[in-house]
């Protein structure tokens, strides 16, 4: 299911298959919550920009349209027109940081929803449910994230909690998969490391969790508040515990440096919303860094966001343009914003996979990992 081509020190070129084609490793998967890229992007455009992963959110699916209305559309790929892999979020982290929390129970947590308040229950057998009738390729599971600066004792409790939650959620997803007439017989389970910023939770969960021989591990619960040296940290200690023939997933990250990073760390998959956030905002990526295309200076620049890169946006549009459109309020700004960010970071995968096959990732993270951090 997953083979690693080729190392360079920690860093590791793959492919994993899935019954909805290969991914290519390391990738970068394109957020798409509620089933669509936040600007306007369609799954055509994804594809145009060299998307292989979308992430969809269980939590935001659950609530609206609601799961069963896309288990009745014939599931999540045809309902978004995605013939690529897709990989839903279990919810947890929504559960515990959008929500009005009730009480966290070892049945799993009763929260409010954050559009019309009504009370629902969600534990590990109901996400798994829920993305059992979404059919996504890789479904994650039900955990409790916590804020990365609790204390040791809260941050033991909540990683035995996530690691019960973790074997119900097998139990759950394999149950599920032999049922007749699931949307996706051949969902995979991702299991995910918990434990703040703590060593030896750290170090003990993933020990734990790795002997349940999952087809993939996430490291959860980071970029939550601590800083980039103590993310690096945790994953410098974490990685070597996980198993090396599965694919190892960086939950929420990150940055183009972050994810330079994490890859030189042993990371194989990432996603983050800051691409597509930041685009809709005017904060755009290049290979020099980042520009704010607010800024007065662009507003009579001709030329593209880019002037090295060749998405679509760039072969097209100047910043004076870009500028405007996002100055005015229209749709179109934050469009071609959100495509040129998406494809930034694509192609950005796309340059540390060749790296890695021509065996000179080392020289490509010391030349990029700073250029790519800076503020224009």
């Amino acid at each position: 299911m997953f083979k690693i081509h080729t190392t360079e020190n920690k860093a590791r070129l793959g492919i994993f298959s899935t019954v909805h084609g290969d991914i290519q490793t390391p990738v970068f998967m394109n957020v798409a919550t509620a089933a669509a890229i936040k600007g306007g992007l369609a799954a055509e455009d994804l594809k145009n920009i060299g998307c292989q992963v979308a992430l969809s959110n269980t939590y935001h699916l659950h609530l609206r349209p609601g799961d069963e209305v896309v288990r009745t559309m014939g599931g999540l790929h045809k309902f978004m027109n995605w013939d690529r892999p897709i990989l839903t979020d279990s919810g947890g982290f929504q559960v515990f940081s959008l929500t009005a929390i009730n009480k966290v129970k070892e049945e799993g947590v009763t929260f409010a929803s954050h559009i019309d308040g009504r009370r629902i229950f969600m534990g590990p057998e109901e996400s798994m449910t829920i993305q059992s009738n979404l059919g996504s390729t890789i479904a994650m599971a039900f955990d409790e994230c916590i804020n990365s600066k609790k204390d040791h004792k809260t941050a033991v409790e909540s990683a035995e909690r996530t690691y019960r939650w973790l074997e119900r959620c097998k139990i759950k997803m394999d149950e599920l998969n032999r049922t007749p007439g699931t949307v996706n017989p051949n969902q995979l389970l991702f299991g995910i490391n918990q434990g703040g910023i703590y060593d030896d939770i750290r170090i003990d969960h993933m020990k734990k969790i790795a002997k349940l021989d999952l087809p993939g591990y996430a490291i959860g619960g980071l970029a939550v508040g601590e800083t980039h040296e103590e993310m690096y940290h945790v994953l410098d200690m974490v990685v070597p515990y996980a198993p090396e023939d599965k694919p190892r997933y960086l939950m929420g990250v990150g940055t183009p440096a972050n994810i330079i990073e994490g890859v030189a760390r042993g990371i194989d998959f990432f996603d983050c919303v800051l691409p597509a956030r930041n685009a809709r905002h005017g904060h755009l990526c290049t290979k020099n860094g980042v520009i704010n295309i607010n800024n007065k200076k662009y507003e009579t620049d001709p030329l593209p966001i880019d002037p090295e890169c060749d998405c679509p946006v760039c072969q097209n549009y100047s910043r004076a343009y870009i500028r405007h459109l996002l100055k005015a309020g229209e749709m179109l700004g934050m469009r071609l914003g959100v495509m040129h960010n998406l494809y930034f970071y694509n192609n950005l995968m796309k340059e540390i996979r060749e790296a890695l096959a021509d065996g000179r990732f080392e020289a490509y993270r010391a030349e990029n990992v700073e250029r790519v951090a800076r503020r224009i």
